[in-house]
């Protein structure tokens, strides 16, 4: 099923340079279990049942060896895709490592998705296994599956997290000893993947409003992961923090994964708490951590209000939006904290951060330069390089660029000397710092998740009263865009924010993808071919008085 594209001179590129590690996560866990077998590897608090737990590398690697093995014996090959639908709890991370010691592919999936988007990843990606909690903020995750699962017939087992019965992931996995059962040494050896083979696949919302499944490599991943880490001066010593979602590139890859590579504790939460937050990183003397700006506004002004000793914490790196100045230097004052500006993709983690030594105008006023083995370059629609300052479209080649769109190939956009069209438009100065401006493509990035305004767009034009409708992104100082929907009504029919929201529920849109404020008009402005001008609506949205 997977056809990665990774050419040979791509590989040899890689490899000469000494960018890509030639190993995968696993490798990386068996280093710490040899090196620091009774440090803790990861520490959580599930929220639903109020317990925490707390496992070292030894407590971790034996769990690992027991799900890998018991995914094997339900009929797991290399290659299979294992989905899960999980909060940032320690079986997401053990699972990960589980599918990396067998060859499976893991595909994270965000809570928030309901039966539309979850009906049709799972499709797409064949998925064997998949893993859910019984409930997570008050919602019943089995249930919806059983709404669905008649149409995956490639879906052979469902696992619920604190369940019961004979789907319950405690007694499939936990319970049995399978490593008893079986030669582990041999299962894994026979089933050790190649850096080179796929290991995730992360949905990312596209314009065409079909969810594209992101394909990476150990050898993708795991080299971003290390360039940042070394940038950042992070290692052994830290503790990492991760409240954005793990099924999220971001909390995937600097939460679950950057933890292990680094030897490092990461500690997990799973429902955005600032004050359990802050509580966090005083208790457990966190000293990095990654979010998007809401979680660092946030941060801010709970530690301002409530005192809580955050001295540990050395940085915080913010991506996802642009973080407005007086936030950086509020942040600063009051977490005492290196706030660092990055971008990124799912397509290709980090791409650029500002430096740690860097002066106030780049740190403040820019998205960042290339880490080590990634390049940018804005050019014109002409596809030629613009010069320092000017506004073009932003492109990038990585050492990190994924290999390709789950059965999409004809959507990977590189062209002929490796560089990616990003969507993005951008200014980058004379010392290569980037500053983005806003995107070509047709999505709003609301608190760091991608809305695909296409499809709800689609749904919408499907409502009985609604003749016309275009959305656009709102600037929000917390969540950086709100959508904002603009509605041309049928004649004599009315409708309005209630309504839309209440269509779009009906046809189980996640949440975070509804529209925050719906504005009734005459009709919608076009070019002479028909295309609605978006950005004439986005000035529309912005003079809206709130």
């Amino acid at each position: 099923m997977f056809d990665p594209i990774l050419t040979r001179k791509r590989v040899e590129a890689m490899n000469a340079g000494g960018f890509w590690p030639g190993k995968t996560a696993a490798d990386y866990l068996d280093g710490c279990i040899a090196k620091m077998p009774d440090k803790t590897a990861v520490v959580d608090f599930n929220s639903m049942t109020n317990k925490a737990t707390r496992l070292s590398y030894r407590d971790l690697g034996k769990i690992v060896e027991r799900i890998a093995v018991g995914l094997a014996e339900l009929g797991v090959e290399k290659g299979d895709v294992v989905s899960c639908q999980l909060p940032n709890w320690w079986q997401f991370t053990a699972l990960h490592l589980a599918c990396v010691r067998i060859g499976a592919v893991t595909n994270p999936l965000m809570p928030i998705f309901r039966e539309r988007e979850l009906s049709f990843m799972l499709g797409l990606a064949e998925s064997k296994v998949l893993v859910i909690p019984r409930a997570f903020r008050g919602f019943d995750y089995p249930a919806m599956v059983a709404n669905i699962r008649a149409g995956l017939p490639q879906l052979k087992n469902v696992l619920v997290i604190s369940g019961d019965g004979e789907t319950s992931f405690e007694k499939v996995l936990l319970d049995t000893p399978w490593e008893q059962r079986r030669d582990a040494g041999r299962l894994f050896a026979a089933r050790r993947p190649d850096p080179d083979d796929v290991t995730q696949l992360m949905y990312t919302s596209g314009t065409t409003g079909e969810p594209k499944g992101v394909m990476h490599t150990s050898n993708t991943l795991l080299s971003n992961i290390l360039i940042c880490a070394e940038r950042l001066g992070l290692g052994a010593d830290d503790v990492m923090f991760m409240a954005s979602p793990m099924a999220h590139q971001t909390g995937f890859m600097y939460g679950l994964v950057m933890p292990v590579l680094a030897g490092a504790t990461a500690i997990l939460q799973d429902v955005w708490e600032p004050k359990r937050a802050s509580a966090s990183i005083s208790r457990e003397g966190i000293t990095f951590t990654m979010a998007s700006t809401p979680f660092l506004s946030d941060l801010t002004e709970t530690v301002a209000a409530d005192g809580s000793d955050v001295s540990r914490l050395r940085i915080f790196l913010v991506a996802g939006a642009p973080i407005p100045r007086a936030l950086v230097e509020r942040a600063r004052q009051i977490l005492g904290a290196n706030i660092v500006s990055a971008w990124g993709m799912t397509e290709n983690g980090l791409v650029t951060t500002t430096c740690l030594d860097d002066p106030d105008d780049k740190a403040i006023n820019t998205d960042g330069r290339a880490l080590p083995g990634m390049e940018v370059q804005v050019v014109d629609s002409e596809n030629k390089p613009l010069l320092a300052g000017e506004e073009g479209m932003l492109k990038a080649r990585a050492c990190s660029t994924f290999v390709g769109y789950l059965k999409r190939p004809d959507w990977y956009n590189h062209d002929a000397e490796g560089w990616f069209g990003t969507g993005d438009l951008a200014r980058i100065d004379g010392q290569g710092y980037i500053r983005l401006t806003g995107r070509s493509k047709d999505i709003i990035i609301r608190g760091g998740e991608n809305i695909p305004v296409v499809e709800i767009e689609g749904l919408l034009f499907r409502h009985p009263d609604i003749q016309d409708v275009a959305i656009v992104g709102v600037p929000d100082e917390r969540l950086g865009e709100r959508a904002c929907a603009f509605i041309v009504p049928k004649p004599g029919r009315e409708v309005g924010l209630r309504e839309v929201v209440a269509f779009l529920e009906e046809h189980r849109v996640a949440r975070q993808y509804l529209p925050e404020r719906a504005e009734i008009v005459g009709e919608l402005p076009r070019t002479p071919s028909g295309k609605v001008q978006k950005f004439k609506l986005r000035e529309i949205a912005v003079a809206l008085p709130t």
